[in-house]
């Protein structure tokens, strides 16, 4: 197997393509620009997201073949991962993450593509077509940003932050939001909300300091492995935490794709505190 330097420059090549492809939908110089909208579990799915993950799909199994990695996608995906792999190394690959906001042009999308060793991913790449970077991360080596004029990475970090919770930004869904959640988010002191639509997108916000907190409860859904690898990795290899709210790291490859309970991401300040407090929190909603 090639080595995981070897891995990521692919992954990152294969990222940049997926994002040509959705650029080509998104600003209309596609050959086909009927998007073809269909739902699948209420979710939105266009010809951009089907035509990505094939592009993914097929540029990933062509460099690195199928007898090391497996390969999830969210548009291939059709049963449990215990029955569909048995491979320790899993590409979680969400083509288009933000589908919504790819369909009403607000610029929120993303694509993500990360390798997952058993439970936990070791490499990711996550790009944000619209605003023209690439984040990337392999385990331990930090996280990095290029862009498409200024290949020569840069490592994130973030500068020391003596702020107080209530000096801090929330990033929110747009659309992905439930009574339990709403509650939540209007008992916890933040002094502004932003909202923003892609995991990804919510993500490099924080990392780029332009909010502090993103805090995501499973309602009748819940957010998919291919949602939240990825990102997870670039916010914690940039110095943030992305835990459940008992302050528990995320697991995947597990036998369920869905991230169930709360989810807290933030810049790693006052995480602990966050967590406590939004599980009290939840207590009180779930005694009232």
């Amino acid at each position: 197997m090639k080595d995981l330097a070897e891995i990521l420059a692919i992954a990152r090549h294969v990222g940049w393509g997926a994002a040509d492809i959705l650029q080509s939908y998104y600003h209309g110089t596609a050959k086909d620009l009927n998007l073809e909208i269909a739902y699948k579990q209420n979710e939105p799915v266009t010809i951009a997201d089907i035509t990505a993950s094939q592009y993914i799909l097929e540029h990933l199994q062509a460099a690195l073949g199928n007898e090391d990695f497996a390969y999830i996608s969210e548009e291939t995906y059709t049963s449990p991962l215990n029955q569909e792999n048995s491979s320790q190394w899993v590409w979680m690959i969400d083509p288009l993450d933000g589908t919504r906001g790819f369909i009403e042009k607000t610029a929120d999308y993303a694509v993500h593509i990360a390798l997952v060793k058993e439970t936990r991913p070791i490499l990711a790449v996550v790009v944000i077509p619209e605003a023209e970077k690439l984040y990337f991360a392999i385990k331990g080596q930090g996280t990095f940003v290029e862009t498409r004029d200024h290949r020569q990475p840069q490592q994130l970090s973030f500068t020391p932050d003596t702020r107080q919770i209530e000096d801090f930004t929330a990033v929110v869904s747009r659309s992905h939001r439930n009574q339990k959640l709403e509650y939540l988010l209007q008992n916890l002191p933040f002094a502004n909300h932003k909202a923003v639509g892609s995991v990804g997108c919510k993500i490099a916000t924080i990392i780029e300091q332009q909010a502090d907190v993103y805090i995501s409860i499973a309602g009748k859904s819940a957010p998919k492995d291919w949602d939240i690898a990825a990102p997870e990795l670039i916010l914690t290899e940039a110095g943030g935490k992305f835990t459940h709210f008992d302050n528990t790291p995320l697991q995947y490859n597990t036998d369920d794709i869905n991230q169930w309970g709360g989810l807290l991401a933030s810049n790693g300040q006052h995480h602990e505190i966050l967590c406590r407090q939004a599980t009290m929190i939840l207590q009180q909603w779930d005694n009232s």
